[in-house]
């Protein structure tokens, strides 16, 4: 019987897993001068300072209107996508670090802002400029129309006067992990799209995801080289200080299509054949199409397994502190844990963890967003592979985020598999708790096409920075995985077969 041909997003996924039997042969030396630079210029264009409206520069009273339209949007994007640090390499050349991670610290992504013409920006488009913290004004005229168009008349667009474009370098990622960069791309994206969502909470905006556009008209809006820089995302920023702004919840993901004859595609072109593959040139779902569904936007705990031990989550919240500083200061101070001491964490530890990324709505008293923006988290699980966590038994767990509750489907201190499944990285083996969040490929691309490869990075991504943000402020280590055998991580710890792993979070001690 002839086997049931696979969409394009499912044939690159299998290529592009790690195995133990090739990874060796697939692996390559590195050219460092080929290494690119994680930032964009531009020689003309009208440049907008931010830095004066920083706090710890600016010595200026917020309070003013217009000084706190500044403060606002300056500490928004600096909290998105800033720079934090600068750090020296081995070989003397500075390494810039941002608020949001990004694998193997390439940042592949830019940050486009578009204005419909505001008291403040004019209309028109800009870049920001994450290594000076400024706006290059580099296309003065009316694009609003355009971008509506472009986003098929997202309703999110109708009253907003700001919007961000994300688009990524994928040479950027690729130089470094070839095809597999464009799990990477997405991931770091859903990083960038976390921040973004929490910077708007502490600068009261409210970002409206738009992940359903017609990719080539989004790029040539921006004017950008499709064959070098793609559009990823669009993000509609409504100003909550404007009533006529507050809008209610739409969809964010539009269905594409599933291609399924594709020819025989050489090894280095998979990401450019999948990103062609997935793009959009129209919206096929009608007047309806961003309407919310509330079928859709319920979440099901999708295992239950017989006879399994369960753990309720439920718990006290996290606090973050009066006026979110708390929060604010966490953001700019992440940084990606680099070892861990094998030590345990606390139930306790854990809970929250689980609480504040899974749990949002318990954290509208602190003045977060309780219903964040995600493409569709119906279609993503997760299961926590526990090594040292004082009161729960060591194994896999199944986390039910309906019910609030781990349920466990294997027993074994996973430490000497961990280490291996995670190509020998030592986060792996010493981390008192690793999240897997996975997704069933064929169930997704059933519903959204081969497009949903997207969105689900985005969504694993978006969680994980979460999760980043809350070990933080808990004083806890944390470091994301992009690279680990994918079939030997189901094979290993009981996850199911048709949960294909996108992500892996490591939580625990840090080494001082």
């Amino acid at each position: 019987m002839p086997e049931t041909p696979v969409s394009i997003a499912q044939h690159y996924h299998q290529r592009t897993k790690y195995d133990p039997e090739t990874i060796a042969a697939k692996s390559r030396q590195l050219d460092w001068e080929e290494q690119p630079v994680p930032f964009k210029e531009y020689k003309i264009g009208a440049y907008f300072d931010l830095k004066p409206y920083l706090k710890e520069t600016s010595q200026e009273s917020p309070a003013d209107s217009d000084s706190s339209w500044w403060y606002r949007l300056s500490n928004f994007l600096l909290c998105s996508y800033g720079l934090t640090a600068k750090v020296s390499t081995m070989d003397g050349s500075p390494l810039y670090l941002r608020s949001a991670p990004s694998a193997g610290g390439l940042y592949p992504a830019e940050v486009y802002l578009i204005s419909r013409g505001t008291k403040y920006l004019p209309a028109g488009l800009y870049n920001y400029q994450a290594r000076t913290h400024s706006l290059v004004h580099f296309w003065d005229s009316e694009v609003w129309l355009a971008l509506q168009a472009a986003c098929f008349w997202s309703p999110a667009l109708e009253d907003t006067k700001l919007a961000l474009a994300i688009t990524n370098v994928f040479f950027r990622s690729s130089w470094r992990y070839e095809d597999r960069a464009y799990r990477r791309i997405f991931l770091d994206t859903g990083h960038l799209l976390s921040n973004i969502e929490l910077a708007a909470a502490l600068n009261d905006y409210r970002p409206h995801l738009i992940g359903g556009f017609a990719d080539e008209a989004i790029n040539q809006l921006l004017y950008i080289d499709s064959k070098q820089e793609g559009a990823i995302c669009v993000v509609a920023v409504a100003d909550l200080l404007d009533i006529n702004q507050n809008l209610p919840r739409f969809r964010t993901a539009l269905p594409g299509r599933s291609t399924t004859n594709y020819p025989h595609i050489p090894e280095g072109q998979l990401l450019e054949y999948l990103h062609q593959a997935t793009q959009l040139d129209s919206d096929t779902t009608g007047t309806d199409g961003w309407k919310l569904n509330e079928i859709e936007e319920g979440i099901e705990d999708k295992y239950n397994f017989p006879f399994c031990t369960k753990v309720s989550t439920v718990t006290p919240s996290i606090s973050w502190g009066f006026h979110l500083d708390n929060l604010e200061n966490t953001i700019l101070k992440r940084r990606s844990t680099r070892s861990y001491t094998g030590a345990s964490l606390s139930l306790t530890e854990l809970l929250a963890l689980l609480d504040f990324t899974y749990q949002p709505h318990h954290y509208t008293d602190q003045g977060l967003d309780g219903y964040p923006d995600y493409f569709d988290l119906s279609l993503i699980e997760t299961f926590v592979a526990v090594s040292a966590v004082n009161g729960l038994e060591e194994g896999c767990y199944y986390y039910a985020p309906k019910a609030q509750e781990l349920r466990q489907i294997r027993f074994k201190n996973f430490r000497r598999e961990l280490h291996y499944l995670c190509l020998g990285q030592e986060l792996g083996r010493d981390a008192a708790v690793l999240l897997f969040h996975t997704a069933d490929l064929k169930k997704a691309v059933a519903k959204y096409g081969d497009r949903v490869y997207r969105y689900l990075h985005m969504d694993a991504g978006h969680l994980g920075q979460r999760l980043n943000l809350a070990a933080i402020q808990l004083r806890l280590g944390v470091s994301g995985i992009a690279g680990f055998f994918d079939d030997k991580v189901n094979e290993v710890l009981g996850i199911p077969a048709d949960e294909a792993v996108v992500y892996i979070t490591t939580l625990g001690r840090p080494r001082s």
